[in-house]
């Protein structure tokens, strides 16, 4: 891609308009580029030598070009790694860990928990916490892989998922993402490929960049990753790990069905490449077939978490691993952190042990449900895709919007949603989409409100982008 987008620019240059210097008119095709997601984030530039001999231009017009688009912020110079482009992320579009404060805006693009029924829990628990014979530890240091009593709990949850697992196996971490960080440091190396849904969740990608891994999204379709684009591309990457969502795919909601599960799985297990289970929406569904790690326990690590199914701020996951990697994946976390925060685990201990972790899931659910009906009935006409207790949806915009020019108009409106483009890992496969986080809304008559003004716009098309005064 970067191949002929630098051909054009070659082309542009000569016939561009000649009062516009050289380097500003290099810049600005670059520029457009990058915006439009033409050429990737993280991909690395040629040397400038290399550029200005391609270009046939002199070295001070690519230095000028370059200095201009690292002042736009649209590339990154690193010592050792050399220029590569950054994640180009405007206002309206912009992936955030923590939902917006800002007045005015119902913030659906975060996904987290729709009740705070949390709070209620915790406050309970608390005065207690101290009656608990393992508070007397909590001033001390604990095993990197986090404290046995605690990895005994996250057994027992990891059983009501469906997998077998023993306290050897298991790494406490700060949460699904932190997880996935330490699985990637501890297993793939630097320039080594990984393999993921060519529409997929953004952690992994921000992940491989400073990781400086090579991430190759595989072709889907309406039930999934493909197998046979996954063995073509297993058979001409020759990846490391491939990684999957397997429940209620971030961000197309998608949950592998028990067929295309197997088929992934023969793939995995004849080309002998790793996988990486990112199961984290799982608790929250009605019934879902078992997890792939059930049936290849010997090629994949499983993560989960308590961050979308109970609350993300108790910063608690679970890392179910073959025994071969557990002392590298521990390693990589006392590197990190020595271990886990012993007070979050005994909070997510007990809330195991008391069966109030499985309460709180089940009050998830059934808001959810309550949120689904909402986006049915709002939605009605359009290219939806959700689950009954999914947290969030896909809606794939009439061809009237392009999706950033979407999240703009949201966002005028007092609405905010993240666009589909920046979930994709191919350039050339850029989804005409928004993710919608259900979830997010404070209270289900915020969550309507914003439902209607997605609604409207999608129905309506650009020209009608006005505030509805209701």
């Amino acid at each position: 891609m970067l191949e002929a987008l630098l051909s054009a620019a070659e082309t542009k240059l000569g016939c561009s308009n000649r009062s516009e210097p050289l380097y500003e008119r290099l810049a600005n095709s670059l520029a457009q580029a990058i915006r439009s997601g033409q050429i990737a984030p993280g991909e690395k530039l040629p040397p400038h030598r290399e550029l200005a001999s391609r270009l046939n231009v002199n070295i001070t017009t690519i230095t000028r070009a370059m200095a201009k688009l690292q002042e736009e912020k649209l590339i990154e110079t690193r010592p050792g790694r050399g220029t590569r482009v950054s994640v180009y992320r405007s206002k309206e579009t912009q992936f955030q860990s923590a939902p917006r404060n800002e007045p005015g805006t119902i913030d659906l693009s975060v996904n987290r928990p729709a009740s705070d029924a949390y709070n209620h829990v915790l406050a309970t628990l608390l005065p207690e916490l101290s009656k608990d014979p393992r508070f007397e530890s909590m001033k001390d240091y604990h095993p990197s892989e986090g404290p046995i009593w605690a990895r005994e709990a996250a057994v027992f949850w990891l059983r009501q998922q469906g997998l077998s697992a023993s306290v050897s196996q298991v790494v406490m971490c700060d949460g699904a993402q932190h997880g996935l960080a330490l699985a990637l440091r501890a297993i793939v190396e630097p320039g080594e490929t990984v393999l993921a849904d060519d529409i997929t969740y953004q952690g992994i990608a921000a992940l491989c960049r400073s990781l400086d891994l090579n991430l190759v999204g595989v072709r889907t379709d309406e039930r999934g990753m493909d197998p046979r684009a996954l063995r073509q591309a297993c058979l001409k990457h020759n990846p490391r790990v491939v990684f999957l969502v397997s429940s209620i795919q971030n961000p197309t909601a998608i949950t592998l069905d028990e067929e295309r599960r197997t088929e992934l799985l023969a793939v995995i297990e004849d080309t002998g490449v790793l996988l990486i289970e990112d199961d984290v929406y799982r608790p929250l569904l009605d019934d879902s077939p078992a997890p792939l790690a059930r049936r290849l326990p010997e090629q994949t690590l499983y993560l989960t978490s308590l961050s979308k199914c109970v609350a993300p701020g108790l910063r608690i996951g679970f890392m179910l691993a073959p025994p071969s990697l557990v002392p590298d994946i521990s390693s990589s976390l006392r590197v990190d952190c020595w271990s886990i925060a012993p007070l979050s685990a005994l909070v997510a201990t007990r809330l195991i042990e008391t069966g109030k972790a499985r309460d709180l899931v089940v009050v998830q659910r059934e808001e959810l449900r309550a949120r689904q009906a909402m986006l049915r009935q709002t939605m009605e006409g359009l290219d939806v895709r959700s689950g009954a207790t999914a947290p969030h949806a896909w809606l794939t915009l009439p061809d009237a919007w392009r999706d950033a020019d979407f999240c703009r108009a949201c966002l005028e409106n007092g609405v905010a949603v993240l666009p589909g483009s920046i979930f994709s890992i191919d350039p050339a496969r850029m989804p005409n989409a928004v993710r919608i986080n259900l979830s997010a809304a404070p209270t289900r008559e915020q969550l309507g409100r914003a439902l209607k003004v997605i609604s409207r716009l999608a129905k309506g098309g650009p020209s009608d982008n006005t505030r509805d005064p209701s």
